[in-house]
């Protein structure tokens, strides 16, 4: 049952323009960041060989590709996440699901797979730009999967995070704005100059820095996956609440 709503909330992103706009945007402004990274390489070259230790590909091209993909998704995936329950209480049919023979928790991880297959996606097409160099160079493998399963692990947080704000609403523009102030308040938290441990142990942009840099740490995926228990937790209590008042 979870596998099928999964699907169902998966295809009834493609229903609309606005996934395939996301994924077309997506892919023409970093794809010409990653030529302009390119170019950027080679004309660094002459600078780089006088380096005892040489930056390389993965370094230089790869990282910063990544590193402008998770600023660009920051903004994005609230628009991905809004529809997902808030349009379910809007349009009503939110009765329907309560009155299925299936459990919440269900219903909220069918939702969340389904956000988790459009990231999947997302992350898939964003790693044939760096998959492509291996035709002319030598590519860091490991730096290139930390890279990876870094960005899976921080946009499948965003979900996380965007399905519990749009269980929150029936408005869709609501639950957009508002996640996407969640998901820049924990990004930039560790910012000030007086930023405690607790702070900088609950910034997104403190955990995924070091996987893209290729230090794959189990502190840093812990944090993520707990991020994704938490509000995938609070979802639940949500509607469970939601369907007692009902």
């Amino acid at each position: 049952m979870i596998r099928t709503i999964a699907w169902r909330e998966f295809t009834r992103m493609f229903l609309s323009p606005l996934a395939w706009v996301i994924l077309a945007v997506i892919q023409v402004i970093l794809g010409w960041m990653f030529l302009v990274n390119i170019e950027t390489f080679y004309q660094l070259q002459p600078q780089l060989v006088h380096l005892q230790v040489q930056p390389g590909v993965s370094d230089l091209i790869i990282a910063p590709l990544f590193s402008l993909a998770a600023i660009m998704l920051l903004m994005i995936m609230p628009l991905i996440t809004m529809r997902s329950l808030a349009e379910e209480k809007k349009n009503k049919t939110i009765q329907l699901l309560f009155a299925a023979p299936i459990s919440i928790t269900e219903l909220v991880l069918g939702k969340f797979l389904g956000l988790f297959y459009f990231v999947l996606i997302v992350c898939s097409l964003l790693m044939l730009m760096p998959l492509s160099l291996m035709f002319g160079t030598t590519l860091d493998v490991g730096k290139l999967l930390s890279m990876f399963i870094g960005m899976l692990l921080l946009l499948s947080s965003f979900a996380a995070i965007g399905l519990y704000l749009s269980s929150l609403t029936d408005n869709q523009t609501i639950a957009a704005v508002s996640t996407f102030g969640a998901l820049l308040m924990l990004w930039i938290i560790e910012w000030s100059s007086n930023a405690q441990a607790l702070f900088h142990y609950l910034s997104l942009l403190a955990h995924h820095q070091p996987l893209l840099a290729g230090e794959f740490s189990s502190a840093d995926v812990s944090y993520f996956l707990l991020i994704m228990l938490l509000f995938i937790g609070l979802t639940i209590r949500q509607l469970d609440g939601d369907r007692l008042n009902a």
